[in-house]
């Protein structure tokens, strides 16, 4: 039989294609709008691929848009929003944890990460460290430093930073892209508490 012979068949959740999904804290417009803006001072100065100011809730998992967009929904509807602060900038030793913002990890900030990750299934190796990155590369020691330097020059206060997390956004993010183009937002959701 030629293949333009079958019977087309309804595709089934398992012909469904998957892919790399994340979901992000996405801290409110003024307080982005301020992390934008030093994100772009320390990529004109070390480089690396722009992206969206967030706090990561459930790290990279591969799934079917639909069920991801399913597991969103059910691990968003009984979570209201939370306080986050920042207590530091820090430096990683990693690509996607080259600096960034170390969060204070209350229980208000780690409890939904370990809600929305067991509604997404999804198992952390090393324990959960909120964090907002400001540059994702791979820089030197000598050059982290630098740049750890220059948050603090560009925005002294940011360490005393406080915001509330009230939006929760669904991303594609093919962690094998470096340079983040297929990166995208799939879904929003508002967090609005109560059942």
């Amino acid at each position: 039989m030629e293949e333009g012979e079958k019977t087309p068949q309804p595709p089934s959740a398992s012909d469904e294609e998957s892919a790399v999904y994340s979901v992000w804290a996405m801290p409110p417009d003024h307080v982005r709008e301020r992390l934008v803006k030093l994100m772009g001072q320390l990529r004109s100065e070390f480089g690396g691929p722009e992206f969206e100011p967030h706090v990561t809730v459930v790290g990279a998992i591969r799934l079917t848009k639909d069920d991801a967009l399913h597991k969103l929904q059910s691990s968003c509807s009984g979570l209201k929003p939370y306080a986050a602060r920042i207590n530091t900038v820090s430096k990683g030793t990693f690509f996607y944890q080259c600096v960034y913002l170390l969060l204070d990890p209350t229980p208000e900030v780690v409890e939904p990460s370990a809600h929305c990750s067991s509604h997404f299934g999804y198992k952390n190796s090393t324990p959960y460290m909120p964090h907002l990155s400001l540059l994702y590369g791979d820089l030197t020691d000598e050059e982290k430093d630098r740049a750890v330097e220059r948050v603090k020059f560009h925005d002294q206060d940011i360490c005393n930073l406080s915001f509330e997390v009230s939006r929760l956004a669904l991303y594609k993010t093919d962690t094998e892209d470096k340079t983040l183009k297929s990166w995208e937002k799939v879904a929003d959701w508002n967090l609005l508490g109560g059942n």
